[in-house]
């Protein structure tokens, strides 16, 4: 097939070659008419694969899952009209969570926009500020100049090094289109040589590379003196904390100053190889209402990551507000909707906790008032194990189980709603070979299915993914992508308590009618027929036994993917967790450790 004989395909040729040599490794592409000359492209450009979709919106969180498996932007391809605005979902997510996206949406050329043509909308700017930049690619034609030609590239680098800058997130370019759009003589006027696009090994036409911000020395100083002065200080790492070293720095950084660490399960900490020192800490969310009076003495917080999950951490801060609050971002985004934070540092967080470490005097021992947290958080875990063990099955205890079973080498997709609390709740700090997944960014039910499945397309490793019910429905068309793309290596573990069961926790559950109907929305679904539908393994069970069954079988086979329904009644799982956290906050508060 040859794209050098039409501009359009031509053009697209040159495009896909230069995100190629940028680093683009992978597309997702749903079917349409209009970007022909964008798929055709990337089906002739071996360096990038292909992941095919039918449903714009899965595809896109599709891709917002590879992303995160990777660290690389992905690109998305549509046609135009309503396909492009069920990408916008994805989008939202992708900008608030900072995921590199590329979206490529096909669209009618100028002379077609407000005429009434077919399948044409307004397309310009359509995402809003959802994006990081946007872009009015220009038409093709036969007889664009050497520099339009050189504009395309520069595009091309600009929009992936945008997607993956300092701030990550999508960039929307938009790519109008005149027939004919297959790769066939638009006129007769010849093309304007050369236009071959140069093989992804080459170099690319424009490099841009971006360096790392450090804090300077005199920050570092500042900050380690005020350190030097107050024993009584925590770090809190939100989701988004960094990879690479980072575990490493923060824990050592929390060992030099004393403070232990109040980590998000989202924030990767809890599982590092080197939180086993009893210095991150995971079960706050149940002690610190029981020993709010007795933490009044907090003098200092470090902050890393985004907003941490714990509606209870968040009513603490807001309580202590202490003197000193720094927070170090590397990206500049301001991630405190308490507005506590003194000292706002965009820093690169690892080298910052390397330098700050090595700013501090060593301490001989664990100061007083950070052992006795300490304490508190292993009292905590006891007393959750005894208070577990006295009540029946519930979705909580579920979680518990399915936390505890999973095996080294497991990525984790946590849903929305109660799964991502409960988990924040029941997932027990420990050294494990474990890393979690969440789409916390605007933190919707939508798209969390095709997220898990791209979690397991870039990643390479088992992806388990723990969702509630409506979540699982929201997205039952993503089911797909395990069969088309062969990703065998999914299990989904759905607790189906007929329903929205987190609006319990609300004050209008106390006014029904109209709560069960508006707000709880029970449903009456079994997903059986959806697993038989796409072609997974299923179990249902309802008891802990069953589900201690459906584990070790499910983890233990990678042949295909799995699906676990468990079924609860959401009155009673919220009737069960609230007495657990009762028992534990009343044997917690018992002891007077500080």
């Amino acid at each position: 097939m040859d794209l050098s004989a039409n501009p359009n395909t031509q053009w697209m040729a040159i495009f896909v070659a230069e995100l190629a040599r940028n680093g683009l490794e992978a597309v997702c592409i749903a079917p349409g008419s209009r970007s022909t000359p964008l798929t055709l492209a990337f089906a002739a450009q071996p360096a990038v694969r292909l992941y095919r979709h039918l449903d714009e919106r899965s595809a896109g969180f599709f891709a917002l899952g590879l992303a995160k498996a990777t660290g690389r932007p992905v690109a998305l391809v549509c046609t135009s009209g309503t396909a492009a605005a069920n990408f916008h979902p994805a989008i939202i997510e992708a900008y608030y969570a900072h995921v590199p996206l590329l979206v490529l949406t096909a669209d009618r050329p100028p002379e077609l926009r407000g005429s009434g043509a077919n399948q044409t909308i307004d397309q310009i700017k359509m995402f809003g500020d959802h994006v990081r930049w946007a872009v009015e690619a220009p038409t093709p034609q036969a007889d664009g100049s050497a520099l339009v030609l050189r504009h395309l590239r520069t595009l091309a680098a600009r929009a992936y090094a945008t997607a993956d800058g300092l701030v990550k997130g999508p960039v929307h370019l938009n790519f109008p289109f005149r027939k004919p759009l297959e790769p066939q003589a638009a006129t007769d006027d010849a093309l304007v040589p050369p236009t071959h696009p140069a093989p992804p090994a080459a170099p690319p036409f424009t490099r841009i590379d971006r360096a790392r911000l450090v804090a300077t020395d005199e920050q570092i100083a500042d900050v380690a003196e005020i350190v030097q002065t107050n024993p009584c200080g925590l770090i809190i790492c939100g989701p988004e904390c960094p990879g690479g070293s980072f575990p490493a720095d923060v824990i050592a950084l929390a060992r030099r100053t004393g403070y232990p660490i109040l980590a998000d399960p989202l924030a990767n900490l809890r599982h590092a190889p080197e939180a086993g020192n009893g210095l991150v800490l995971g079960g706050y969310h149940l002690w610190l209402p029981a020993l709010a009076e007795q933490l009044g003495a907090l003098e200092l917080l470090l902050r890393f990551g985004t907003v941490p999950t714990s509606g209870t951490l968040a009513t603490f801060l807001e309580r202590t507000a202490p003197a000193h609050h720094y927070h170090v971002r590397e990206d500049g985004e301001w991630a405190d909707d308490l507005h506590l934070t003194h000292t706002f540092l965009q820093a690169d967080p690892a080298a910052f906790c390397r330098a700050l470490t090595d700013a501090l005097d060593k301490r001989m021992s664990l100061p007083a008032w950070a052992a006795a947290i300490c304490a508190a958080e292993r009292w905590t875990w006891s007393q959750l194990d005894a208070a577990l063990a006295q009540q029946p099955f519930f979705d909580g205890a579920a979680v518990a189980h399915v936390l505890a079973a999973l095996p080294d080498d497991t990525d984790l997709f946590v849903g929305n709603s109660l799964p991502v609390r409960h988990v924040d709740t029941f997932d027990r700090p420990a050294p494990r070979r474990i890393t979690l997944y969440g789409n916390r960014g605007a933190s919707g039910i939508d798209g969390n299915v095709s997220t898990a499945l791209g979690l397991a397309a870039g990643g390479g490793r088992r992806v388990v993914a723990l969702l509630g019910d409506i979540t699982f429905y929201h997205d039952m068309n993503g089911l797909l992508a395990a069969r088309q793309h062969g990703l065998d290596n999914v299990t989904f573990v759905v607790i189906n308590n007929d329903g929205g069961g987190i609006f319990h926790q609300l004050p209008v559950a106390r006014h029904d009618p109209p709560f069960t109907d508006l707000f709880l929305t029970p449903h009456g679904l079994t997903f059986a027929p959806a697993a038989q539908l796409y072609g997974l393994g299923y179990r249902a069970v309802a008891d802990l036994d069953g589900l201690q069954g459906a584990l070790a079988d499910c983890l233990a086979d990678t042949t295909g993917p799995t699906l676990i329904e468990i079924q609860t009644n959401s009155h009673e799982d919220y009737r069960r967790m609230k007495a657990i956290t009762t028992a534990v906050h009343h044997a917690v508060a018992q002891v007077h450790i500080i």
